[in-house]
């Protein structure tokens, strides 16, 4: 005689059966603005050369404040001090399905180290007005690029403060 599972029992079966790997992807990103023009980076995304912010993945052990600083001296050799988070985001990727989760900040340039070599990736370092990013946005690698920008220049930003490392 067979015994039928509740559907409690078919619920908790279900979940033991789920794939639970799934993780978004943890970026920082960081929004410079120098006489109205903004420090982005051309980079080749699948192929094809983007447009981004200065930005990357999270490391293991780094605090997202830790994250921006290296990612912005990696990619642009500009030292950047953040002054606030202008945004939390996610965005999933239509193509690979993979979703970012990325933090937005906003600061200051504070010395070029002119001699630093670039991350491999980074094919260039240019500078843009926010009319000129929307001009090109077939060329954004996404659209957290603009949206990061539109929030800046509507005065979003939220104090570091919000931001915790707890070990």
């Amino acid at each position: 005689m067979r015994i039928l599972a509740s559907p409690l029992e078919r619920q908790s079966n279900r979940l033991k059966n789920m794939d639970m790997t799934w993780k978004p992807h943890v970026t920082v990103a960081a929004v410079a603005e120098l006489q109205g023009r903004f420090l982005l980076v051309q980079e080749r995304d699948a192929g094809k050369r983007v447009l981004n912010q200065p930005a990357g993945h999270l490391e293991d052990c780094e605090s997202l404040l830790a994250a921006v600083r290296r990612e912005v001296l990696e990619e642009t050799a500009w030292q950047f001090e953040p002054q606030g988070i202008v945004g939390i985001y996610r965005w999933r990727h239509p193509q690979s399905g993979i979703t970012f989760v990325r933090f937005t900040f906003a600061g200051t340039l504070l010395t070029h180290a002119s001699g630093h070599r670039l991350d491999p990736e980074i094919e260039q370092v240019i500078w843009l007005s926010a009319a000129g990013m929307r001009l090109q946005q077939d060329r954004l690698r996404s659209p957290l690029v603009l949206r990061s920008v539109d929030d800046y220049l509507a005065g979003r930003s939220w104090p570091l403060e919000i931001l915790a490392d707890l070990e």
